[in-house]
């Protein structure tokens, strides 16, 4: 369904992502992954052995108390014992800080990185993948999906690499020490793994839920943002609430299961595992009992080959087994509770690679654009500075030479066929011819496809059949990058961005100057405004140039496109949002900017077609008049229903 993010199969997430996540964090940071990871290991081993020390001392003592007391015997065993373990101690919380340090770094630079990668894919995806995905949820990415990845990094996976090492590490000290008791805790373990499953496989679900409902929330709310002027001139605010309170009471829901699920498993397994240490303390403390009071049965025990019995009825080992017990069942708990943070992590991290794994706009081109100069006599000669003319560079794998042809703005669409979806056509058999300097203007009724001609020739979509050709090349074969480059477009709706009012206008010419960004704001009649603003050129803009009217704004835009001086310009709605007045005034301005250039003019206006040299008039895709305004008035054909009907072509 368009708008909706791709997701892991069956609504969980993909397993598969976690090793490409790994994998991609190795790429970037090769030494202080394994660093961090041997510090992780070094200091979870060294928090899972104290017990073994204990036992030896609580042994120690209880062996010294037996055979007679001895401070000088004692002291000289038990002092190294305890220098060994505060050694280790002080070398873990060095480890434990070297990679505390080392992952917060990891972990922003990671995002940082990701963030990077996905605007930069972001920046080469096509159109259609932008109409067909809901702004809010790609905009979702960059913030509860990285952030879930975050806790992922920085969270989650140390932890469960630490308490996973710290389990294996535990569990096989308590089979040295006895394996009856240890049987028993496994009993324990499979009821905290089963609990775990059964919780924590509903809380994973829900919690991708409420990723996907938080992501439908945010766009609905950048939707209305953005159009409230519209909530108010309508009165549509109590609607408008009506749907976000259903949005936001499914996101609510699904976050209630989510964490309803979470709360409840932390507190089962701690419960499971307190109830089995309860357990253990009483059948160990039982069977010290019955070896204390029946020393044949002690000496039977301890005499025993069989490893399975030792430990059973010596208090060091019951002792230091039930801190162990502790350990181990605690470390499985923090395992358990990381399920979540995995799966929310892989599951935004999907949405992250989705995409990152998009089909990029194709480029095949190989036609480039270059500065050139031009002789006398024709000749075309390729330089590095900017002399005013271009030439488009036209490698030929053939033969391997190259030939140059002036940038001139011819633009010819022969017999083009397209449609946004292949089962529905939206232009049948369109031929455009416009000479160098010509005034294209295509009318019609909304829908008629006039936007989809120029879309075309900016290659925004690729046409299903015929032909596009600039100065006589097939714009397949141009670099898209060089072809947008020298085509020039207003649009009917204006996007500003944050920044000054001659930083927008620089935006059509990034190496512009300030002289020659107020020279294109002079042509489009958008100086006498500007320099009335409170800080001239310099007034920031916010909020897409909120604090300026409609028709400033479309002003702005059309400076924007001058200063980038192209041999064709798109003029599509270019003055809808202007008043009359101001029309005017810019009209002179717009003329100037147009001469000598290929112009394509969509208009309802008629002040603004009809000294057009060629008017088209589209209807369901196809053009079905063509000619001077005087020639279509002459032919009383639909141009002259629409010219004589009303003052607008709709």
């Amino acid at each position: 369904m368009p708008g909706r993010m791709p997701k892991g199969k069956g609504g969980s997430a993909n397993p598969k992502v976690l090793g490409r996540l790994i994998k991609m964090l190795m790429e970037f940071f090769p030494f202080m992954v394994p660093l961090t990871v041997v510090c992780i290991l070094f200091s979870s081993i060294v928090s899972a052995i104290p017990d073994m020390y204990i036992q030896q001392v609580i042994k120690l003592i209880t062996d010294a108390l037996e055979g007679g007391w001895s401070w000088e015997d004692t002291s000289a065993q038990l002092i190294p014992k305890m220098v060994t373990l505060v050694v280790l101690y002080l070398l873990a919380l060095a480890a434990v800080t070297l990679y505390t340090q080392l992952m917060a770094f990891i972990t922003q630079g990671f995002l940082d990185k990701m963030r990077q990668s996905m605007f930069r894919k972001m920046q080469n995806l096509p159109l259609r993948y932008f109409d067909t995905h809901k702004h809010g949820d790609i905009m979702s990415t960059y913030t509860n999906d990285t952030d879930a990845l975050r806790q992922l990094i920085s969270q989650a996976l140390p932890t469960l690499l630490r308490a996973g090492t710290v389990v294996i590490v535990v569990f096989g000290i308590m089979i040295y020490y006895s394996l009856w008791l240890t049987l028993f805790t496994v009993v324990g373990v499979v009821a905290i793994m089963f609990a775990s499953g059964k919780m924590g496989g509903g809380s994973a679900k829900y919690f991708i839920r409420q990723q996907q409902s938080v992501g439908k929330a945010e766009g609905y709310i950048q939707e209305m943002m953005n159009g409230q002027k519209v909530i108010k001139v309508f009165n549509h605010e109590k609607k408008a609430q009506a749907e976000f309170d259903k949005i936001n009471e499914e996101l609510c829901s699904d976050a209630y299961r989510a964490n309803a699920y979470a709360n409840t498993l932390g507190p089962v397994v701690m419960n499971i595992g307190n109830i089995l240490y309860v357990l253990l303390a009483v059948i160990g403390g039982a069977l010290v009992l019955i070896g204390m009071k029946n020393p044949s049965i002690y000496s039977l025990v301890m005499a025993a080959k069989d490893p399975a019995f030792k430990g059973l009825l010596d208090v060091s080992i019951v002792v230091a087994f039930l801190n162990m017990t502790k350990q181990f069942t605690g470390n499985v708990n923090q395992v358990a509770q990381q399920i979540n943070a995995v799966v929310m992590a892989l599951a935004g991290a999907e949405r992250i690679f989705a995409i990152m794994d998009a089909e990029p706009e194709p480029d095949n081109g190989y036609v480039k654009l270059v500065n050139a100069e031009i002789a006398a006599d024709g000749t075309i000669t390729e330089t590095e500075r900017h002399t005013g003319h271009w030439a488009w560079k036209h490698p030929h794998q053939a033969d391997g030479t190259v030939t140059y042809t002036k940038l001139e703005g011819d633009v010819m669409l022969d017999h083009v066929d397209f449609g946004y979806v292949p089962e529905k056509t939206v232009l049948h058999d369109v031929c455009v011819y416009a000479k160098p300097g010509q005034k294209i203007a295509f009318v019609g009724s909304t829908g008629a496809g006039k936007t989809t001609i120029t879309n075309l020739i900016n290659r925004f979509y690729d046409i299903a059949d015929g032909k596009i050709r600039y100065d006589g090349i097939n714009i397949n074969k141009i670099v898209k990058s060089d072809l947008r480059r020298s085509l020039g477009i207003v649009l009917q709706e204006t996007n500003l961005f944050t920044g000054t009012v001659m930083d927008n206008i620089r935006y059509g010419k990034l190496d512009a100057t300030d002289e020659e960004c107020i020279a294109a704001a002079k042509l489009a009649g958008a100086d006498d405004f500007i320099t009335r603003l409170p800080g001239g050129y310099d007034t920031e803009l916010t909020g897409n140039g909120a604090n300026l009217s409609q028709g400033q704004r479309q002003l702005i835009a059309i400076a924007r496109a001058a200063v980038a001086d192209p041999p064709v310009m798109i003029m599509d709605e270019a003055t809808s949002s202007i008043d009359t007045r101001t029309e005017a005034i810019v009209a002179a301005g717009m003329d100037k900017l147009m001469e000598g250039r290929t112009v394509f003019v969509i208009a309802h206006r008629l002040s603004t077609v009809r000294n057009s040299d060629v008017i088209m008039v589209l209807d369901h895709g196809s053009i079905i008049e063509r000619g001077s305004h005087d020639q279509l008035i002459a032919k009383k054909g639909q141009y002259y229903k629409l010219y004589t009907g009303a003052f607008e072509l709709e």
